[in-house]
C-alpha cells in the first residue's frame, strides 16, 4: 500500500502547484469587462430590397448547384472511360 499512498500525495502536490487556468482564460475571452456599447449601426431594409436580396441568393445556389453538377458528372464520365478502357 505504500506504494498507492505515495502516488496520490504525489498527485496531490501535482495539484496544488499547476497554475489556476481558469483565471487567465477569464483574462483572454475579455470575462469582468462592462459590456461593450453597439458597434455596428445597421440600416433597414424594405421589404423590396429584401426581394431583391433573396432573389440574388438564390440564382447564386442555383448557379453553384449547376457547378458541382457538372464537375460531378465530368468525374463519373472520366471514372466510366478509365475502368471501361483499361
Amino acid at each position: 500500500m505504500p506504494f498507492v499512498e505515495s502516488m496520490l500525495s504525489v498527485l496531490r502536490s501535482n495539484k496544488s502547484i499547476m497554475l489556476d487556468k481558469s483565471k487567465r482564460f477569464r483574462k483572454t475571452l475579455g470575462y469582468n469587462n462592462e459590456p461593450k456599447k453597439q458597434q455596428f449601426n445597421f440600416p433597414k431594409a424594405t421589404p423590396k430590397e429584401l426581394l431583391l436580396i433573396k432573389e440574388r441568393i438564390k440564382k447564386q445556389r442555383r448557379q453553384i448547384r449547376k457547378r458541382r453538377l457538372l464537375v460531378f458528372a465530368i468525374l463519373l464520365v472520366a471514372l466510366y472511360f478509365l475502368f471501361v478502357f483499361k
